[in-house]
């Protein structure tokens, strides 16, 4: 029955043309570039690359043919440092001069893509591959035939304590089934004394005599099977030695029949339509605690859970697609009121971004989220056409943090990366790039940006074979330099993306300022009246302490007819004048 709700919506607002991505006119510069391993031409738009930092000896080689083997993963930040996963291990970076980002450690420890995240003093690191070992060694794993049992193997979580930098300390390695290939931390609004790690693994079930109580029986024949579930760990924090699984969930069940396997069987959903994902697990979840939610991308569909109760998280919602294969990240918008799905159709590993390929296949589909329902609204995909030797799909980003708006970094492995607005979930427009040529021009190497995140005034990229990327964001017609400074405002101390933070902002200028500028860009606002307020909030800014009083009336005075715009005013800018008048109003005290 659900099934044929969500698609009815999603085929009938397709139908419509209710979902419509704005391309932008003209020539793009991403097409056609000069191949090259270190030496590629690049187009940008909208930013500018200030540093690039190959991988360190032991992470890859210098033409970028180690393939996933060595290649960079997923990344996380703390204070000054950048952690970066890799399937070899994973290496520190110190940002405070983005700049000149430098190498402060490098640990080989293989099993599989090794993403990241941080808490307090405690790095937390996905291991999913048979390789993977309970020390860490880079050996693999030596049995009489490849699947059986060795107590050396280990697929899960490890947790590794980073109070020296220099030396990370493994503290536990917490053992599932499927091991992790991904993992989102959940802070306990209860007990901050606990947090809770949801491990969501993709591959196979390991035996039972190597790890008691693992079956990868069929769900109507076997209740315990560890299929159809996620990992639920429990992390004491002055003993994360004593970490363990506290809960397997079975968020995919039938809500009537109390089914394990409720959701996505797997298959086409119909003539000229995408082979989706059979429902068995979860690639990816982003969690927004303060908002008590988490949007699960669980390959064949995309869940909202309630995480209120972190160790028993409640699924409040689910969607399919037509269009998606592979169900595989999630993004909220700041207030919570949309979601963002990417498709990974082909593995990553494929060219999916080419001229021939469908617009709404290996794309972003973005959601409203309307009383914990979630409703279609529009698609969105990389608008330049990639090679046939460029893997290329949609993957992870961030959200950037411009007041007023949705806006969104986003990885397309060698698509390179694409910033883009939301706001307008119906019309998503790109408004930012960086792309780079293949790395070959006749065979297919597996590289590309693997996350593009947000962080403290610039935006960061993973490229699995060329290093790590930073840049910075200029002015251009779609982003003006107070929306770009308003962003830099919002500086965080710890950032995991699948642990989604709210954001906002001081009652200061530039902020108002991004406002006006977004108003005048829109046309809801004549550029003569937003100069005029402008000066009299400029005469606040540089009134002296006998002349402020005065300064302060003229404002208010300016302000007045933002305080009540022309009913014709749409939703999305009149939020924009409600905020304005908020952080002027903040700003003078009144």
């Amino acid at each position: 029955m659900w099934i044929g709700g969500v698609l009815a919506v999603v085929m009938a607002a397709a139908a419509q043309g209710v979902a419509q991505q704005v391309t932008q006119a003209g020539p793009d510069p991403r097409v056609g570039l000069k191949p090259g391993a270190t030496d590629a031409g690049f187009a940008a738009r909208g930013m500018e690359l200030v540093a690039n930092v190959p991988k360190p000896p032991g992470f890859g080689d210098a033409i970028g043919t180690g393939g996933l083997a060595f290649a960079n993963s997923d990344f996380t930040f703390k204070g000054n440092n950048l952690f970066i996963g890799n399937f070899a291990g994973f290496n520190f970076y110190d940002i405070e001069d983005p700049r000149k980002i430098k190498l402060r450690t490098s640990v080989p420890c293989p099993g599989g893509q090794g993403d990241l995240s941080v808490h307090g003093n405690l790095l937390f690191m996905s291991v999913e591959q048979g390789n993977g070992r309970v020390d860490c060694g880079s050996q693999g794993i030596t049995t009489a035939a490849p699947n059986d049992p060795s107590p050396d193997r280990f697929r899960g979580v490890r947790i590794f304590d980073i109070s020296d930098l220099s030396k990370p300390r493994q503290v536990a390695a917490v053992q599932t089934c499927r091991g992790s290939h991904t993992h989102t931390i959940v802070p306990n609004p209860k007990d901050r004394s606990m947090i809770y790690v949801y491990g969501s693994g993709t591959s196979g079930v390991r035996s039972d005599k190597e790890l008691a109580g693992c079956s990868a029986g069929n769900p109507t024949d076997d209740p315990n099977t560890a299929l159809f579930s996620i990992d639920v760990i429990a992390v004491p924090l002055k003993n994360p030695e004593q970490a363990k699984v506290v809960n397997r969930p079975r968020i995919f069940a039938d809500t009537q029949t109390g089914a394990i396997a409720g959701l996505w069987p797997g298959g086409k959903h119909g003539d000229g339509t995408q082979t989706t994902s059979t429902t068995n697990q979860c690639h990816d979840i982003t969690a927004y605690p303060e908002l008590g939610l988490a949007a699960g991308a669980c390959s064949g569909n995309g869940i909202l859970l309630d995480i209120s109760d972190p160790v028993n998280p409640k699924r409040l919602d689910q969607v399919t697609d037509i269009n998606f294969a592979y169900w595989h990240s999630a993004t909220f918008n700041n207030d919570g009121t949309k979601v963002i799905f990417t498709d990974e159709w082909g593995g990553g590993t494929n060219p999916r971004c080419r001229e021939t390929d469908l617009p709404s296949w290996g794309a972003d589909a973005i959601f409203e989220i309307r009383d914990k329902k979630m409703i279609f609204r529009g698609y969105y995909k990389l608008p330049a056409a990639q090679t046939e030797t460029e893997n290329c799909v949609a993957h992870n980003g961030s959200l950037v943090p411009v007041p007023g708006r949705d806006i969104k970094v986003q990885a397309w492995y060698q698509g390179g990366l694409s910033m883009f607005d939301f706001t307008d979930a119906t019309r998503p427009v790109e408004i930012g790039f960086f792309d780079r040529g293949p790395i070959f021009a006749d065979k297919l190497v597996i590289g590309g940006y693997w996350s593009t995140y947000w962080y403290n005034g610039y935006l960061y990229g993973s490229e699995m074979a060329r290093g790590v990327d930073v840049f910075e964001l200029k002015p251009t017609e779609w982003l003006s330099a107070n929306e770009i400074a308003a962003a830099k405002l919002v500086q965080m101390n710890e950032l995991n993306v699948q642990s989604q933070p709210k954001m906002g902002w001081p009652n200061v200028p530039v902020v108002a300022r991004a406002y006006l500028d977004q108003l005048v860009r829109s046309k809801s606002l004549k550029p003569a009246q937003a100069a005029e307020f402008d000066a009299a909030l400029t005469a606040v800014e540089s009134a002296s302490a006998g002349n402020r009083a005065a300064a302060v009336s003229a404002l208010e005075s300016a302000l007045g007819p933002f305080e009540k715009p022309n009913n014709n005013v749409n939703p999305i800018d009149a939020a924009r004048y409600r905020a304005l008048v908020s952080t002027v109003r903040g700003y003078i005290g009144k």
